[in-house]
């Protein structure tokens, strides 16, 4: 793998097992294979950038970051006993993922405390563990801005409601269903489909023949894609709210011109606040301008590896005792600007992007 910086290095678990360091070692679990593999590129270059930040101000508890990649796109159970082996063996001291909640949960099931773990992307909510810090939105805050804006500007009252069927997407759904109660808008349909769906175009046509004012979509990566170019080719005309379309996704599908295509995310690479300006300018000094866009769960990779570099400062230790002591009210500046730990989560703006082209426009935030 071709590397930017020399001070941050991306080495494989096998290596990892047999090279002794001096460094601070992270695993940073993301995909780089099955349905969410296209956020495997802009992750990993993000990590890369922010464990390069941290590195050039002396590192953390005075040792460099190094970042040992983990392929969180496999079953839950391999990414699982990966990671766990990582850490029981001392070739990592931390976690930090951008990846699906399944795969999440395994992981914080098999460390069991025993080493910290920033999760960044969108998340159900719930139980809270110690050790396991959350920087996205819980789905209760998520989609509900998107809800709100499709209500009252393009009077979208019958929903159907279409995801993968796993864990993130049911309780998005459970969530979305209470706050469509609240602005009087109904649920005409439901449908959950296994990872790797291929038939997309019977799943237009039930929309069709359902024919709602909006949908609700929590596919995600490949699937997310296939669904919106099938929806795209068959003609069909109603607002798309998605929960995990990012720019990656967006340039996929091919970009979408109709003004009826939008994403609730807590950050879009197009906010034009001072500290995103000056974040695409470092990424781009590092990586060059043909380099995989920033985008959400890219961008969560960054934040991650930076909120664990703060919390280990802050405990002085990268035992979770002594991070769990601390951890309240620990800070980064990201893209999204200034982010604080409350009770292992971030509380932080949500975007309602409207797909332009290849690119967001944002409609409201919130």
């Amino acid at each position: 793998m071709h590397v930017a910086d020399p001070v941050t290095v991306v080495i494989d678990p096998f290596e990892a097992h047999l090279l002794r360091a001096d460094t601070l070692r992270v695993a940073l679990v993301v995909p780089v294979s099955g349905v969410l593999g296209l956020l495997g590129p802009c992750a990993i270059n993000c990590a890369m950038l922010a464990a390069s930040q941290v590195n050039a101000t002396g590192g953390v508890l005075g040792r460099q970051v190094e970042l040992v990649l983990v392929d969180g796109g496999r079953s839950p159970g391999e990414v699982a006993r990966e990671v766990s082996g990582l850490v029981r063996a001392g070739a990592v001291q931390a976690v930090a993922g951008v990846h699906a909640s399944d795969v999440r949960m395994a992981v914080e099931r098999a460390l069991a405390g025993r080493a910290p773990f920033v999760y960044a992307p969108p998340y159900e909510g719930g139980a809270r563990n110690p050790g396991v810090y959350f920087l996205g939105e819980p789905a209760s805050l998520q989609v509900g801005p998107g809800l709100d804006w499709l209500a009252e500007h393009r009077r979208a009252r019958r929903w159907f409601l279409l995801g993968n069927d796993y864990v993130w997407p049911r309780l998005v759904h459970a969530s979305a269903r209470m706050h469509l109660r609240t602005l009087s808008a109904t649920v005409a349909g439901e449908r959950l489909v296994p990872f790797g769906s291929v038939a997309m175009d019977a799943l237009v046509e039930e929309l069709a023949a359902v024919r709602p004012d909006a949908v609700l979509l929590t596919l995600i990566g490949s699937d997310l894609v296939a669904f919106n170019r099938a929806f795209a080719a068959s003609g069909l005309r109603c607002a798309r709210l998605c929960g995990a379309l990012e720019e990656h996704g967006l340039l996929a599908v091919g970009g979408d011109t109709t003004g009826e295509l939008y994403a609730a995310m807590g950050y879009f690479g197009s906010i034009t606040t001072d500290a995103n300006l000056g974040l695409a300018e470092r990424y781009t000094g590092m990586f060059g301008p043909d380099a995989p866009s920033l985008n959400g769960h890219g961008h969560g990779c960054y934040e991650a590896v930076l909120m664990l570099a703060a919390l280990a400062g802050r405990a002085g230790a990268l035992a979770v005792p002594a991070i769990e002591a601390v951890a309240d009210g620990t800070t980064v500046t990201t893209g999204r600007g200034l982010l604080t730990l409350s009770g292992r989560n971030v509380r932080q703006r949500v975007y309602v992007g409207r797909a332009d082209g290849l690119d967001f426009s944002l409609v409201t935030s919130v």
